[in-house]
């Protein structure tokens, strides 16, 4: 059997946490790690500024014992 990889999965911009954290078990992993991440844009003069924080949580897979 093929060991399954990490990945990362970002909360959607209309969806609440709860609803990630299903979608994620859903897929048969599991979170290890949440994060916060700034989305940033460019005004007219070129200079960044923030537009809003997006989280992004890490996920292993779950082992066949959380499965059951």
């Amino acid at each position: 059997m093929a060991k399954k990889q990490k990945i990362r999965v970002a909360v959607e911009e209309n969806e609440t946490i709860s609803d990630c954290l299903d979608r994620i078990d859903a897929m048969g992993y599991r979170p290890t790690v949440r994060r916060e991440e700034p989305i940033f844009g460019l005004d007219a003069n070129d200079e960044p500024y923030p537009i809003r924080q997006q989280i992004i949580f890490d996920c292993k897979p779950k082992l066949e014992a959380e499965n059951a």
